[in-house]
């Protein structure tokens, strides 16, 4: 479809709640745990992306398996180096000494380029399943119909494209080895524990109830404090987004002081709520698990010290053992957090799979065939619509475009206008009736040759990121420069381009900002001019656009709908008096037809609208 900008809608389902900014995206430590509502099938399906990079995480599992080994053997290698110093009474067995140090060493350079490695892999591994899940995603975004997005906001979608995904590749790259090697050295500990000493083992277990215990209950009050936080948050962000991209309004209004005061006032309740309460209940956890790790040593040393002193156990093996129940408890202490940050990274997943599940635009009818060389015989044939079907847009239209004709659509703002354009170019699809094109159904038509029949210009304009050129050639990437400026002269955009110092080399900022609006508008109708689209949809095109530059664009305009099907949305009355056929929509539906002259004649509304447009110009004009 060749098109200025993206149709607006003048109507709109009711969107869902909007959901605080920063829910969805990155977990930190302590931070509130976003679960998902089926956590084994969305870990299920995510586990389809990873493809062939599952060889790659066997690879990893054996350096972790291999790690896990020399993390295990390095306690016992210095057990057995106490031992060795007291071996004989009063001497030190040197040689064995020189040997466990020498693999000891071996055992801490291997564990730290096993480390290496495996981090390193599984960061490309999950770059690797997180670009084909985004990808996958923005593809998806490009299959769903207009009504999708009418009903979210673009943050809310930003934030899954964005701040889910990287949430997921963060719990990918992070969570999914510590997880694994966090649970291999806690088994492997536990079973060297029970080898050296099965009363030891015992006795240092008494402290891991009291460790789930203090984490169940300080996980109890932070969660509600780190919910309010994210909720306060998105406050603020939501706060300075807003004033980012009204600030033109802010300071016509003076309104400075009043948005300062409103950030200062969600700022501290962030403060108070995530900064000071949050943080110190989350702050408690830490120190109280050290203290009951060191109780917990300590019990071990006591009675470690008391079987010594029997000869029922060694000094070395006591050594041992404490660094065994180190590594056992410290993995403990860390399980907890890994997996509810596995839980946030699966709920992003979720999250993401939920746009990848949403019903994308229904497919082209088996007997579809492509719309090629289109004439512009419209008709609408009893048509309704409405994005709910107990409230219908519009009711039982029915008219009929001949070739060639323009056809001027006039009503109060949700109408029901941009509606039949929509329905027409198949952003949406009929509730009942029918709308023929040439004759045929247009559900018969595959929907990317109808859609590139048509042509937009828009009172809303949109232009992309890059050059002026780039912009114009948007609706024919293969145009040459001379047609593109010569589109530009026909636009009337030609002289203003000339004057930039790049002329159309010129990048333009995020939406054309460097531009007037005028000069976007002149853009935009240039790139449909470049298009050369069969039928034409122009919707208040020139309206934001001075008067003199108006009639070069009308005369323009006049060329290009010439022998082409054209439907002009339009408030201003003067723009429309040429139109073959002028249709008065209220309501949804079509309360009078005919051209300019005939509906002054009917004194109908059309009439009242016009005199109320120009009845203080013609007084003057008298």
């Amino acid at each position: 479809m060749s098109q200025g900008n993206i149709p607006a809608r003048n109507t709109a389902p009711t969107p869902p709640p909007i959901r605080p900014a920063g829910v969805g995206g990155g977990h930190h430590r302590g931070g509130p745990v976003v679960k998902p509502k089926n956590f084994k099938a969305t870990l299920k399906r995510l586990w389809q992306y990873f493809g062939n990079e599952r060889k790659m995480l066997a690879l990893i599992f054996v350096f972790i398996l291999m790690d896990s080994v020399l993390m295990l053997l390095a306690p016992y290698l210095i057990g057995k180096a106490v031992d060795a110093m007291t071996i004989k009474a009063g001497g030190v067995d040197f040689s064995l000494l020189e040997v466990l140090i020498i693999v000891l060493t071996c055992a801490y350079v291997g564990d730290a380029i096993l480390t290496f490695s495996q981090g390193w892999l599984m960061a490309g591994v999950a770059q690797r399943v997180v670009k084909r899940l985004r990808a996958a995603l923005f593809q998806k975004l490009q299959k769903l119909p207009v009504s999708f997005f009418d009903s979210r906001t673009h943050g809310e979608l930003m934030s899954r494209l964005s701040n889910d995904v990287d949430n997921v590749s963060n719990t990918i790259s992070q969570s999914t080895t510590q997880l694994m090697s966090g649970l291999m050295v806690i088994i492997g500990s536990l079973i060297m524990m029970l080898i050296l000493s099965p009363l030891l083992t015992v006795a240092s277990l008494l402290t891991v109830p009291l460790v789930f215990l203090l984490t169940r209950t300080i996980a109890k009050r932070t969660s509600v404090l780190f919910k309010n936080q994210q909720i306060q948050l998105g406050k603020l962000n939501g706060h300075i987004e807003e004033t980012i991209s009204g600030i033109e309004v802010v300071k016509a209004f003076n309104h400075e002081e009043k948005v300062i005061e409103e950030f200062d006032d969600v700022n501290e309740k962030l403060r108070a709520v995530g900064f000071l309460k949050a943080q110190i209940w989350s702050g408690f956890l830490m120190p109280i698990m050290n203290v009951i790790n060191n109780l917990g040593f300590a019990i071990v040393a006591v009675i470690g010290g008391i079987l010594a002193v029997k000869s029922l156990i060694t000094i070395g093996a006591i050594a041992s053992f404490i660094t065994y129940s180190r590594q056992f408890v410290r993995p403990l202490n860390d399980l907890a957090n890994i997996f509810n940050v596995l839980q946030s990274g699966v709920a992003g997943a979720e999250r993401v799979f939920e746009v990848m599940d949403e019903q994308e635009e229904t497919e082209d009818l088996p007997m579809a065939v492509p719309l090629e060389h289109p004439k512009g015989h419209v008709v609408f044939e009893n048509v309704s619509f409405g994005y709910r079907p107990d409230v219908l847009i519009l009711k039982n239209v029915s008219f009929e475009a001949q070739i060639g004709s323009s056809t001027a659509l006039v009503g109060p703002t949700g109408a029901g206008k941009t509606t039949i354009v929509n329905l027409l170019t198949r952003f949406y699809d009929v509730t009942s009736g029918r709308i023929l094109l040439d004759g045929r159904d247009i559900r018969e038509y595959t929907r990317d040759s109808l859609r590139k029949c048509f042509g937009f210009v828009l009172q809303d304009t949109y232009l992309f990121s890059g050059t002026i050129k780039e912009n114009i050639k948007y609706g024919k990437p293969d145009a040459t420069d001379e047609e593109v400026e010569q589109a530009a002269k026909m636009a009337n955009a030609d002289a203003f381009i000339k004057r930039l110092p790049n002329q159309y080399e010129t990048v333009l900022s995020e939406n054309g900002g460097n531009l007037s609006q005028g000069q976007r508008q002149l853009l935009a109708i240039a790139r449909v001019i470049l298009a050369k689209p069969s039928l034409l949809i122009l919707d208040e095109a020139t309206s934001s656009i001075d008067t003199r530059t108006e009639l070069h664009i009308q005369a323009a305009m006049l060329s290009l709908m010439e022998n082409r099907t054209s439907f002009i949305i339009a408030h201003r009355l003067n723009t429309i008096r040429d139109a073959d056929t002028i249709m008065v929509i209220d309501h949804g539906e079509i309360i009078e037809k005919g051209s300019h002259d005939e509906l002054l004649q009917a004194q109908g509304r059309y009439h009242q609208m016009f005199d109320n447009q120009f009845k203080n110009i013609e007084g003057a004009l008298d």
